[in-house]
């Protein structure tokens, strides 16, 4: 399946984009393990993750043309 994921904030410059798009997806588990592939030096920050704009706390069940966006810590006024 394909399944886009969105980078914010930091993690936008740690990848050097907004998002990315990735293929023959198996599991939610397979889709981090590709991220940190691509981008090992994610592993050292800490982000939560949406799948179409909901948090979620545990591994989901994805399906094609699902969004996950990575979110790490806002800070602002």
């Amino acid at each position: 399946m394909e399944i886009k994921v969105l980078f914010f904030g930091v993690l936008a410059e740690v990848t050097g984009s907004s998002h990315k798009h990735y293929r023959n997806i198996e599991s939610f588990r397979d889709l981090r393990l590709r991220i940190e592939d691509d981008f090992p030096e994610i592993v050292h920050y800490y982000y939560r993750i949406a799948v179409n704009n909901d948090l979620i706390n545990d591994d989901p069940v994805l399906k094609e043309g699902d969004e996950i966006a990575l979110l790490p810590p806002f800070a602002g006024g």
